[in-house]
């Protein structure tokens, strides 16, 4: 009965990541979870390789009863997902590998896949949420129009003056492992000890993509693949019901048994 509590409680748990992968399959930037699991520690009644006293021989494999499962870890999956055009001049999507860097009101860095970049009251570019990118970029307040290069040189042309300025540069960021990043909600990624030190540069360099102005980057949640992995999910989730039941019926037929 317990190694099937494990297993409901497990099969529960990559339910809600199904669940949050599909409530996310429209967010901009979103990376889907994929949940892992591990089994849990074993009874060892006989050793492997332990002599067998009946016959004086080795046990080939022992006796070793298992107790269930347990989640091993969730893992977000960064392949990249589809570019969206949206012809929204301050839109950016990244091609290929990299973070836009934001500070947020505490004075942390966080990074982002979403490009939904807008201006504040000075001019500044912000993310959706209004926290400043990093490098910290200025539109002048009399811009007609606003150039982003795919290597991050951000143009803005003024009235009364037909040839662009180069008013700032993007840069992306990167990590080793950013799988081991933290999500904090919000499109929003935090630095941990397991995703390694940020590297930052331009875009089109070394290991980063390039920027798509005017376009921007969907989920790579794939409806079809969640769906199918849910209804595996419930169909396991039914079967530890099942021995839940099993067991429950078995002890019944003992306790009457005893009687």
């Amino acid at each position: 009965m317990w190694i099937s509590k494990t297993g409901i409680q497990a099969q529960d748990a990559k339910l809600q990541a199904i669940a949050n992968n599909l409530a996310n399959a429209n967010t901009v930037g979103f990376k889907r979870d994929r949940v892992s699991f591990q089994d849990l520690h074993y009874s060892i009644e006989q050793q492997p390789g332990a002599q067998r006293a009946d016959n004086n021989t080795l046990s080939p494999s022992g006796v070793q009863l298992g107790n269930g499962t347990q989640i091993a870890g969730t893992h977000k999956i960064f392949t990249n997902g589809s570019i969206q055009t949206t012809t929204n001049a301050l839109d950016v999507a990244i091609s290929g590998n990299g973070f836009l860097q934001v500070r947020r009101p505490n004075g942390e860095p966080a990074f982002t896949r979403a490009g939904q970049l807008q201006l504040d009251a000075n001019g500044i570019l912000v993310n959706s949420a209004g926290l400043p990118l990093v490098p910290q970029i200025t539109i002048p307040a009399n811009a007609t129009h606003v150039t982003i290069a795919e290597n991050g040189t951000v143009s803005a042309t003024t009235s009364g003056s037909p040839t662009p300025t180069v008013v700032g540069q993007l840069t992306l960021t990167s990590f080793i492992n950013p799988a081991g990043l933290q999500a904090l909600g919000d499109n929003l990624f935090a630095e941990t000890a397991s995703s390694g030190t940020p590297t930052e540069g331009a875009p089109g360099t070394d290991q980063f993509g390039k920027l798509k102005q005017g376009a921007l980057e969907g989920s790579n949640v794939q409806v079809v693949e969640e769906m199918v992995d849910m209804i595996a999910t419930q169909r396991a989730y039914e079967m530890n019901t099942k021995v839940l039941s099993a067991a429950e019926n078995m002890l019944q037929y003992l306790s009457q048994a005893a009687r």
